[in-house]
């Protein structure tokens, strides 16, 4: 079974690296990992005894985030190798303050693996939600490495729970402990033998209330939402799918709200459809941005966005990355991305703001759309249609608005605290 698992990793990466002439993101991802090997060679010194966390993506670390923050509280000293899967989350992040040093994940491999814990020696690994990559697994176990699994959420549908998977569940044994979001996890778990587990729930809980209780001000964003008394919708992390399901719900909505609009894919060809697409005028954040900095007051106080005609736009487009989960916070309505296609993106984000959150029908893996929409804080559409009927009801009577607001915040709120769980769990063995 290992023997499978290996060749459909193989031929997983074999698919990238041909696809890379073709294909932006895979020739970043072929791109990004030249030089590895030296890079790593030349920061072994200050990696050993590195705490290592893996990640897929953006989403992931910021799920993983909050435990990396805690635990380098208690250990200020400790040195921390933080690795990626993808560009995106590389690109996002290589900067961070907490990481020693960033870097993409080698291609998994039994000579990829042992190379590169050879070079690194970490004292311990984190590895966050999805990421299971067997090789490095198995060497970190054959190191004796204490080797955790966080914010992890289980479904019987997973190879684990096969009759086929004794080479997945092989995997999860080498975890020192599996920190996983729900009970349901867990008796999944256990019912396969696997059984240092513990429920914590889901850290980016404390993720997003930690961006909430920042409260950092976006001051291009306070002034296009103070220069109309007309509803502000932020929708972000959308897809092409997402586009034409809100132009359909916004078309002709009597007193329908003005747009922030933050799509998921930044491309230049793409931004210009969805500024031809969308109610005009339209501005561009950096257009915004670029003007402001011309009128930037010499005195060195702190520059005030004018009113001018780039602010009173009926859309604006967010052309920059980094911004969303502190956009949503001048939201009265939100839409999140990715229900049209592969999944939601992270809802929490914006209901931790306490507002109503909206998103397409491709949510049955998170369960806190799930959880949204039983609370009241949620709403799922099906087309612009479903659409125009949430925006309508929404916009129009304020008190189901504030409730659907305050049942989010709640929602949100009441769910804090994974992390001291996680981290009371690993501290004394990191």
């Amino acid at each position: 079974m290992g023997f499978l698992i290996r060749t459909g990793t193989t031929l997983y990466h074999l698919g990238i690296w041909l696809a890379a002439p073709f294909v932006p993101k895979a020739k970043a991802w072929v791109e990004g990992r030249k030089g590895v090997w030296a890079r790593l060679q030349r920061r072994a010194p200050e990696l050993e005894g590195c705490l290592w966390m893996h990640c897929a993506s953006t989403g992931e670390f910021e799920q993983g985030l909050p435990v990396l923050e805690a635990l380098k509280a208690e250990r200020p000293e400790l040195p921390v190798l933080l690795t990626f899967f993808s560009p995106s989350g590389y690109k996002a992040f290589k900067e961070h303050p907490l990481a020693t040093h960033v870097d993409y994940l080698p291609p998994d491999s039994r000579s990829n693996a042992e190379r590169f814990l050879g070079i690194v020696s970490p004292r311990s690994a984190l590895f966050v939600k999805y990421e299971f990559w067997y090789d490095h697994l198995l060497a970190l176990s054959a190191r004796g490495t204490p080797t955790y699994l966080v914010s992890a959420i289980f479904r019987s549908s997973q190879p684990f729970f096969k009759w086929y998977g004794k080479a997945h569940r092989r995997m999860l044994r080498v975890f020192s402990n599996v920190f996983v979001q729900d009970q349901r996890s867990k008796d999944l778990l256990v019912g396969i033998g696997i059984d240092r587990v513990t429920v914590c729930g889901d850290t980016r809980f404390d993720r997003v209330g930690s961006i909430v209780t920042e409260n950092a001000v976006l001051p291009i964003a306070e002034a296009f939402r103070k220069t109309s008394e007309r509803l502000l919708l932020v929708a972000g992390s959308t897809w092409p799918a997402d586009d034409s399901c809100l132009l359909t719900g916004l078309r002709d909505l009597p007193n329908g709200p003005r747009i922030l609009i933050a799509p998921h894919e930044l491309g230049d060809a793409q931004l210009r459809t969805i500024g031809a697409r969308f109610p005009g005028p339209v501005s561009r954040w950096t257009a915004v941005e670029a003007e402001l900095n011309t009128k930037q007051p010499t005195s060195g106080s702190e520059p005030v966005p004018s009113l001018g005609d780039p602010l009173r736009a009926n859309t604006l487009l967010v052309d920059r990355m980094g911004l969303l989960s502190r956009l949503y916070k001048y939201a009265d309505i939100t839409y999140v991305g990715g229900g049209f296609g592969s999944g939601i993106h992270n809802v929490l984000e914006a209901a931790a703001w306490g507002k109503p959150v909206i998103f397409g029908p491709d949510h049955q893996r998170f369960a806190e759309a799930r959880g949204l929409i039983d609370a009241g804080g949620g709403f799922e559409v099906r087309d612009g249609a479903e659409l125009r009927r949430v925006l309508d009801a929404l916009t129009t009577d304020t008190g189901s608005r504030m409730r659907a607001s305050e049942a989010a915040r709640s929602y949100v709120a009441d769910r804090v605290g994974a992390t001291d769980r996680v981290v009371r769990g690993i501290i004394g063995r990191t």
